[in-house]
């Protein structure tokens, strides 16, 4: 893959990444802005603030196949090797939380991220899942779900593939992903974060 190839697929992943479905799907069925909602963040923890679950769901599944979508496109085109792959694929990621669009102030990029992981490895993506679920049962915190969750999927990777490389990538992206959590970190250290309310 020469150069200029793999430049357009960065700036393609990043775009596909930093489409603002959130902020599109809100506005168009009569929300509002998703930035003055709650938190204002634009994903799709802060959509189900709207009280709209079905819409929430659809943000968080467009999300997630934001993550995928870059590694079906790369295995159908290309026969990349897994560093190639996830090197121009975490773009997407990027795209979500960096968006062009909304000068750069996106989402945290927890659900592409799980797409991201899916499309690497599908296993991984379901431990990911699961642990999520788990912590956010226990805790009901999502945040801190998501960030345990994220800081684990590396080893679980580990013990699939014992490949450093991707292991030291996957937590160069936990740290992107904690530095957008930080004042979530902060709430959880001061026992203010807003707690999940978990349907009857």
């Amino acid at each position: 893959m020469s150069l200029v190839t793999n430049f357009l697929f960065i700036t393609f992943f990043y775009l596909i990444g930093s489409i603002p479905f959130a902020l599109i799907l809100t506005k168009l069925l009569g929300h509002g802005d998703i930035r003055d909602i709650g938190s204002g963040n634009v994903g799709a923890t802060n959509v189900l603030r709207t009280g709209n679950k079905y819409l929430a769901f659809t943000v968080l599944f467009l999300d997630i196949f934001k993550g995928v979508l870059p590694f079906i496109i790369l295995s159908y085109l290309y026969d990349t090797n897994i560093l190639h792959s996830i090197f121009l694929s975490h773009f997407a990621i990027l795209g979500h939380i960096f968006p062009i669009w909304l000068k750069f102030k996106g989402g945290k990029g927890v659900a592409t991220y799980i797409g991201f992981l899916i499309g690497l490895n599908f296993l991984i993506g379901l431990y990911f899942l699961l642990t999520w679920i788990t912590i956010a049962w226990i805790s009901r915190y999502s945040s801190l779900s998501s960030l345990a969750a994220t800081l684990v999927a590396p080893l679980y990777f580990f013990f699939v593939n014992p490949n450093y490389i991707v292991v030291i990538f996957l937590l160069y992206l936990f740290l992107i992903i904690s530095v957008k959590h930080r004042e979530n970190i902060k709430r959880l250290m001061s026992g203010s974060e807003n707690k999940i309310k978990f349907s009857k």
